[in-house]
């Protein structure tokens, strides 16, 4: 495919594929990170904002918020009049956990801070706020709350009439096969009956195109998704393990005072042994005891000093790689192992 340079957006050198299913979006950092199986989707779901200037988004199961604040921010930075909603009982379930107050306080805490003019949260069941939405007005819905078939047939079919006629709706786990998993089954039903396109990795995300008059870029993208999707998928999966390498480096960053406090606790512990070690010694010298009781004590505390040393090595050996691990351009990023 033919390339580009990148402007000031992207990193310097970076060279960009030139084409109608990539734009500047399609670069973009998020600037929320937090914990997420979502991370790698977030190149995609700037380009598709961007791609269909959605007027409403909903999403199904919010969680920690990643996907909704990378729907939030992008509306944001495209300077779009548009509304969104997040959807949650933020109290998990037997699937993703279950969790205390705190995560739906950080995720409004996010919202009121930076999208609370066009955002809204909703707590509480997906169904509770059927009527709060006007049939019609979802541009955008997502749907990722329990996985099972039944669950997420349930809540397409209870949010479909909520779509325009410009309808777009995008699914996320559709790769996932492990028991108790069935947005896999489900989308495939799907695809029998409306436009779409798949990603595999990051647990899989699918597009689906409901509405009769679908958005002309998004209608492009479809188009060229049946001749390209290797091409497509390749792509997106670079860029989403891009972001991943992000979160994990910012993740390791985190860790270095702790792991840095954890060495300076081994060193105590080391001092104070070499301070017993030393009044054994003396005290042996003292009671005068046969030399070979007065070795046997020495090397048992000198295979316990051996053992702190080898606690600093593996200590400082994790704690240089992390804080001096090469950075990799994200043009050139590998792919990330799932977590």
């Amino acid at each position: 495919m033919d390339e580009i340079r990148s402007d000031s957006n992207g990193l310097e050198g970076d060279t960009r594929p030139s084409a109608s299913w990539i734009s500047d979006t399609s670069y973009w950092i998020p600037r929320h990170f937090v914990e997420s199986a979502w991370l790698e989707h977030a190149p995609f779901a700037f380009w598709l904002v961007d791609a269909i200037r959605p007027t409403a988004i909903a999403e199904l199961g919010t969680h920690n918020g990643f996907s909704y604040f990378v729907f939030c921010e992008a509306i944001a930075r495209l300077g779009l009049l548009a509304k969104t909603f997040a959807l949650d009982s933020w109290q998990g379930d037997d699937q993703a956990g279950f969790y205390g107050s705190e995560v739906y306080e950080s995720v409004s805490t996010i919202n009121g801070a930076d999208y609370s003019a066009f955002s809204t949260l909703l707590r509480g069941y997906f169904d509770d706020s059927l009527e709060s939405i006007p049939d019609g007005s979802i541009d955008l819905l997502h749907i990722d709350g329990r996985h099972g078939y039944d669950d997420v047939r349930h809540d397409f079919e209870a949010w479909r009439p909520k779509l325009t006629n410009r309808g777009v709706v995008i699914f996320h786990d559709i790769a996932e096969h492990q028991e108790g998993f069935g947005v896999w089954r489900f989308w495939k039903e799907l695809t029998a009956q409306y436009p779409s396109f798949a990603f595999d990795h990051g647990h899989g995300l699918g597009v689906l195109a409901v509405g009769g008059d679908i958005p002309q870029r998004l209608h492009e993208f479809l188009e060229v998704g049946l001749v390209k999707a290797s091409e497509i998928k390749e792509f997106y999966e670079l860029r989403g393990a891009a972001i991943g390498e992000l979160y994990d480096r910012g993740v390791r960053a985190a860790e270095v005072p702790l792991l840095k406090g954890e060495l300076e606790a081994v060193k105590g512990e080391l001092a104070s042994v070499k301070g017993d070690l030393a009044s054994v010694k003396a005290g042996l010298e003292v009671a005068g005891q046969q030399s070979d009781e007065q070795d046997r004590v020495i090397a048992v505390y000198a295979s316990e000093r051996l053992g702190l040393l080898d606690q600093i090595k593996r200590i400082h050996q994790s704690t240089s790689w992390k804080v001096t691990r090469p950075l990799r351009l994200l043009s050139a990023a590998v792919r990330r192992p799932r977590g």
